[in-house]
């Protein structure tokens, strides 16, 4: 009977005869391993690589993301995080793993961690994320008296977004809803009646749904908050089938994993032809809605959970200013104010002249 090893990467390749031969690896990236499959030489083979890959060379930048990798700051962040965070964690001992302490301190040193980090400018957010994943590392480390200084410190961004634009249209929850499966409208709805993550969106259970409200306690900020439930929002709950835990759940009643959603969430809008607004921009089209409805900035926080001063900046800077409906809200509620009261207004100057002329002299 064949034992199978946990991580042990096969591929598949074409001789010069045209013939096809399997090599095994201790792991992808990882050391060959010559033996037959499931032989004692294999499994010794297999054993002694994952010993050596675990056993961390002190004083090299492999030791510093080892403990970092069991800090608070690390262990402290959520799931998804966490599973971000590993895939730049891998490049970077790919990378300077064997690098000594001594060489991470150099200020030279950051010339060759931005050199690195320019290989991935074609995808400017990637390389974003590699930089404040490796900048993470040695704050942490620095923080500990592992190093003396960071270098990677204020590394600027390579990526730039506008996103004061980035709002749902009418247009787009049209085209959306006319494609999407009833458990990708419901995301929508609860997005656009919340203002909450994606995060907290996908995890909220069934019992935070109270007759007064649906709580959420964010995962980013650890804000509690209670949305209130209005007719619409309370009509899409009702008219949901609870088949799990979670409110939302895939087509087979099960909770959503971030990336099924964000696969499914995709390709529906692939299909509805979105391609210029995200599941994020529910978030900041909810606060403008919010905001065209007359709600003043405490009211908008107390339901998305930001800080007042984010959720003033928010609005100040992406979307207040930029958004004509606002302005023709502003102008229509001036105009009710002056028709509910008697507007003092000034006598026609032109109207005055001409009494003037036609009065005898």
């Amino acid at each position: 009977m064949r034992t199978i090893l946990k991580g042990v990467h096969r591929v598949v390749g074409r001789l010069a005869d045209g013939s096809r031969r399997t090599y095994y690896y201790a792991w992808r990236g990882g050391p060959r391993i010559t033996a037959e499959p499931g032989s004692p030489e294999f499994q010794l083979a297999y054993a002694e690589a994952v010993k050596s890959r675990k056993a961390v060379p002190a004083g090299t930048m492999f030791a510093l993301i080892a403990e970092f990798r069991a800090s608070a700051e690390f262990t402290g962040k959520s799931e998804s995080s966490k599973r971000a965070y590993r895939t730049y964690l891998r490049m970077i001992e790919e990378e300077f793993g064997d690098m000594p302490i001594e060489a991470v301190e150099d200020p030279e040193a950051r010339g060759e961690f931005k050199r690195w980090r320019d290989t991935m400018a074609t995808t400017p957010r990637k390389a974003d994320y590699a930089w404040t994943v490796l900048a993470r590392v040695l704050s942490v480390a620095k923080d500990r008296g592992r190093i003396r200084t960071n270098v990677c410190e204020r590394g600027g961004r390579l990526y730039r977004a506008d996103r004061r634009d980035a709002l749902w249209s009418e247009d787009h929850i049209t085209r959306f809803g006319a494609v999407a499966s009833d458990e990708l409208w419901l995301a929508l709805v609860l997005a656009l009646w919340t203002g909450q993550r994606q995060g907290d969106l996908l995890t909220v259970p069934w019992s935070a749904y109270l007759s007064g409200g649906l709580r959420f306690a964010q995962g980013k900020t650890g804000a509690r908050v209670v949305v209130p439930i209005g007719e619409t929002l309370r009509a899409a709950l009702e008219g949901a089938p609870r088949r799990s835990r979670t409110i939302l759940t895939n087509q087979r009643g099960e909770p959503w994993t971030s990336d099924g959603f964000r696969t499914s969430w995709r390709k529906a809008c692939d299909k509805a032809q979105i391609h210029d607004v995200t599941f994020h921009d529910l978030r900041g089209s909810a606060v403008v809605h919010l905001a065209l409805a007359g709600c003043a900035v405490p009211e908008i926080a107390a339901i998305t959970g930001h800080s007042l001063k984010d959720a003033e900046a928010i609005l100040h800077r992406h979307y207040l200013g930029r958004d004509i409906r606002l302005a023709e809200t502003a102008m229509r509620k001036r105009e009710e104010s002056e028709r509910s009261r008697e507007a003092v207004k000034r006598p026609c100057k032109t109207a005055a002249r001409v009494r003037d002329a036609e009065e005898p002299k």
